[in-house]
């Protein structure tokens, strides 16, 4: 069955040429040129991915991602931007965007991330009933389970709701327990191409993690922060 792509846009001429190329690379493509009609359409139609622009008429991208996300909808999300504006893309990406690009943008560079970003998560399987049986490639920190063949993470038992690029990242980070990560080594494993820098997009994830795992943020014991070099993930002490 061909991936289904939602493009959410209200230029006329970049969604015919979007879905145009996503059509070209093999996926079904639907489309909303405002943000309601994309945010009921990514309830209703359950795409794979949404590529969805910051600037819309009645709901702006922001608010669609923030509200798909509030209704635990965990599509992922690549973000569309006219303004080159450091602010507007790391607050789509606090609020639940997986990845962003800035306009101008070829049609090529917009199917390769796509690609990308499905890729990490084409595979995952259906939650699993039996995800309380030990296995070999489980992992257990503290209070953590993470459970890659199912794409699952639990904390003390209770469900992680994690975008599939924080789940990523929190399994890279137990695969190398103890180790420090500097940015941009979790930039290159986990988000597979250059970001020319931009660290911001570690960061954000990072603080979205601790807060779903860590009892108190500014004194996280799971997920620390090595001043000038980066993060590493660490059994809590006493555990």
């Amino acid at each position: 069955m061909d991936k289904k792509i939602l493009v959410v846009d209200d230029e006329q001429s970049i969604v015919t040429l979007l879905q145009y190329n996503l059509q070209q690379a093999g996926y079904e493509v639907i489309t909303a040129m405002d943000g309601q009609e994309g945010k009921d359409r990514a309830v209703l139609e359950k795409p794979d991915l949404i590529v969805l622009d910051l600037m819309l008429p009645k709901l702006d991208g922001i608010e669609v991602c923030k509200q798909l996300r509030q209704q635990k909808v965990a599509t992922p999300i690549l973000m569309l931007t006219a303004k080159d504006d450091e602010f507007d893309k790391v607050l789509g990406l606090e609020l639940g965007a997986d990845d962003y690009m800035t306009k101008p943008f070829s049609p090529r560079e917009v199917v390769a991330r796509v690609k990308a970003i499905l890729r990490r998560t084409q595979l995952m399987p259906e939650p699993s009933e039996d995800k309380a049986e030990e296995g070999s490639d489980s992992f257990r920190i503290g209070g953590l389970r993470i459970f890659p063949e199912h794409y699952e993470a639990y904390f003390d038992d209770e469900i992680l709701e994690l975008t599939p690029k924080e789940f990523e990242l929190l399994l890279y980070l137990a695969k190398n327990k103890g180790r420090v990560l500097t940015r941009d080594q979790l930039l290159s494993a986990v988000w597979n191409y250059d970001f020319a820098g931009d660290t911001r997009i570690v960061d954000v994830h990072i603080s979205h993690l601790r807060e779903k795992i860590e009892q108190n943020t500014k004194k996280p014991v799971y997920i620390k922060t090595i001043r000038g070099l980066g993060y590493k993930l660490e059994e809590p002490k006493g555990e």
